[in-house]
């Protein structure tokens, strides 16, 4: 299995007045391609700062980052930038969608914003294709406020989707769900795995993290764990599940 991400002794120090805030504390790690991995911790365990650097929004005060056998810490901003809308998928807790731009053009942004320039039909072929995958086709031309949460969180995933990045970065993916729709969603994020996409997740969810392939805990800004996940939970199944246990409570209404 190749590498998509290496770190090596990575810390990362914030001077924020007399203290300096050690967020995080030599980290090596290797993640290859085609992982799915959650990472965990409490509070001000590191996790965000982590996928912060993994995502390069931030960069190491110390150690090596290399994403794709690129070494980060040698980019400029503009590289940096281009690496981002490149090789890397963002999808946030809070969806991110423009509020007056229907579904499909959401997705279109990245292809928009990167320095490669594509037709018209090309941009909107990919974002049609990326709503295909994540199952909301059929919604393209709908506005964020006429879908769902679970519909929003989708067009998002599709949205990071359309540069075909190496790797998938998803910070709270499910934290403004509700548990059914939560597993939907974790459906699309194994399906999309399945296909040979890479995933990392953070959240505070044990129950979320038991759908990845690999746990990941932080702890003060340390790496203190890292585990293959044993019974592993598996979307379609759970999904069943909760929709007898709700087929069965309206019979016994």
């Amino acid at each position: 299995m190749s590498s998509v991400v290496q770190l090596e002794e990575i810390h990362k120090i914030y001077d924020s007045g007399e203290v300096p805030v050690h967020a995080v504390r030599g980290v090596t790690l290797t993640i290859g391609a085609g992982e799915f991995v959650a990472v965990m911790g409490a509070s001000g365990s590191g996790k965000s700062t982590m996928m912060n650097l993994l995502g390069c929004l931030d960069r190491p005060t110390k150690g090596r980052y290399l994403l794709g056998g690129t070494d980060v810490s040698a980019l400029d901003r503009n590289q940096l930038a281009d690496l981002r809308n490149q090789k890397l998928g963002f999808v946030f807790q809070g969806f991110n969608l423009l509020s007056r731009t229907t579904a499909r053009e959401n997705v279109e942004l990245p292809m928009l914003y990167g320095r490669r320039h594509f037709s018209s039909k090309e941009v909107r072929d990919r974002a049609l294709h990326s709503l295909d995958i994540v199952g909301l086709s059929a919604r393209a031309d709908h506005f964020p406020s006429q879908l769902s949460g679970g519909q929003q969180q989708r067009v998002a995933i599709a949205r990071a989707l359309i540069n075909e990045p190496q790797i998938l970065l998803a910070d709270e993916p499910t934290g403004n769900l509700d548990s059914k729709t939560s597993v939907e969603i974790m459906g699309v994020f194994q399906k999309l795995n399945e296909q040979g996409i890479t995933i990392v997740m953070v959240t505070h969810e044990l129950d979320i993290a038991h759908y990845c392939r690999r746990n990941l805990i932080m702890r003060d800004g340390r790496l203190v764990s890292d585990v293959q996940v044993a019974n592993r939970l598996i979307a379609t199944t759970e999904m069943k599940r909760i929709l007898d246990a709700e087929a069965a409570a309206k019979l016994t209404a």
